[in-house]
């Protein structure tokens, strides 16, 4: 049976999470903005879904916006936010989801101007770029918790203080960090952050953005005015109800999870290390399930591919750009060299995987890079 090693992509749903969900695919099909008992009980899912959330991040019911996903709980803050806004800089860290930076850059066309606040070799931000990329009117500033690709974990706190201290919109993309490090949202002192359930053992279709209760936006969506007007159209119950769930069963399984992954990436890490491998990231400072590494001289699509035929499903990068070959636009940030970032690869674990697992796939890798070693051999001869 095939081995997925992908779970920064997305994850399986949760079996109890499913459960959860399947009443509001049969018989609890009625529209939460009904005023009879179908609307009502409906309705009363999507609020318990909320505090669900809203207990798992330390934070109250009414800050929880549910959206369609993460990308657009990042463009809702950005060009919600934006439209409210005289127009001034908004700064975003070189490493961010497209659904940041090129939401940043389509501001551009309003009057803002962007500033990409640089990162160092080992993907972490140059708070030195940062308190000069704020040193002029700037209205918003995105960091992201952790990096999709590398894992590298961000200081958000300390930004979220500089970000304060200039009376600028803080906000952190926390879609990967959710479910693998122990965080919530006064802690961070951010005035907004992205979570994500598919992330999480939850469906695909529902995210949420976290809201300082003091921020005000624009809606990306008009409409019925549900979700506070923050977000309109009939809400995928289903979803949210499954994210709810999600995000409860996260929050307890964490610090469990996060301590047995981080034993097997060490395994990795340590295997990879004696195959040759380099690494892209600190493991001091990255999540306890991402190894991201390269192998000088094999493309990162290639090993992708020649892995999936022995039956290990990993990446090439991020699940948004990974059918793409450009060199990861992360690791170039980093100032990792194009040749080196064509061959990066990312094994991501998740709470199913086990030491078999890991054993099974470094024997895969030592086979498969033998194979290409050998067939690079008979080409140049």
């Amino acid at each position: 049976m095939p081995v997925y090693l992908d779970y920064n992509a997305t994850t399986p749903l949760d079996e109890e999470v499913l459960e959860a969900m399947l009443p509001y695919l049969g018989g609890g099909f009625g529209n939460p903005s009904s005023a009879h008992s179908f609307g009502r009980i409906a309705k009363e899912a999507i609020e318990n879904a909320r505090s669900q959330i809203a207990g798992a991040l330390g934070c109250s019911s009414s800050q929880v916006v549910f959206t369609s996903c993460g990308s657009e709980a990042n463009n809702l803050f950005l060009k919600g936010l934006a439209s409210y806004l005289k127009p001034a800089q908004v700064a975003f860290s070189a490493i961010e989801h497209p659904s940041i930076s090129k939401s940043a850059e389509s501001l551009a066309r309003s009057g803002w101007t962007t500033r990409k606040i640089r990162v160092d070799g080992k993907g972490l931000v140059d708070m030195g770029d940062a308190e000069a990329a704020i040193s002029v009117p700037t209205g918003m500033l995105s960091v992201m918790l952790a990096n999709n690709e590398t894992g590298v974990v961000q200081d958000v706190g300390t930004l979220s203080e500089m970000a304060r201290r200039k009376k600028i919109w803080m906000h952190t993309d926390a879609v990967q960090a959710f479910g693998k490090i122990p965080f919530d949202f006064p802690s961070l002192g951010v005035h907004a952050m992205t979570i994500s359930s598919h992330k999480i053992y939850g469906p695909k279709g529902a995210g949420a953005l976290v809201l300082d209760k003091r921020l005000t936006l624009n809606p990306l969506i008009d409409g019925g005015g549900q979700e506070s007007g923050l977000r309109s159209g009939t809400e995928n119950v289903a979803a949210i109800v499954g994210f709810g769930v999600a995000a409860t069963l996260a929050k307890t399984r964490q610090e469990h999870a996060a301590s047995s992954m981080a034993k097997m990436k060490l395994k990795l890490e340590e295997a990879l290390r004696g195959m040759g491998a380099a690494f892209f990231s600190d493991a001091d400072r990255a999540l306890p399930n991402t190894v991201y590494f390269s192998f000088s001289g094999i493309e990162g699509g290639t090993l992708v591919g020649e892995m999936d035929k022995m039956g290990f499903a990993i990446a090439s990068g991020s699940a948004c750009s990974s059918g793409k070959t450009e060199p990861s636009a992360t690791l170039l940030a980093m100032g990792v060299s194009p040749d080196l970032a064509r061959g990066a690869v990312r094994v991501s674990l998740g709470w199913e995987n086990t030491d078999a697992h890991i054993a099974a796939f470094l024997e895969a890798m030592r086979m498969t890079l033998d194979r290409l070693s050998s067939m690079a051999s008979r080409l140049q001869v």
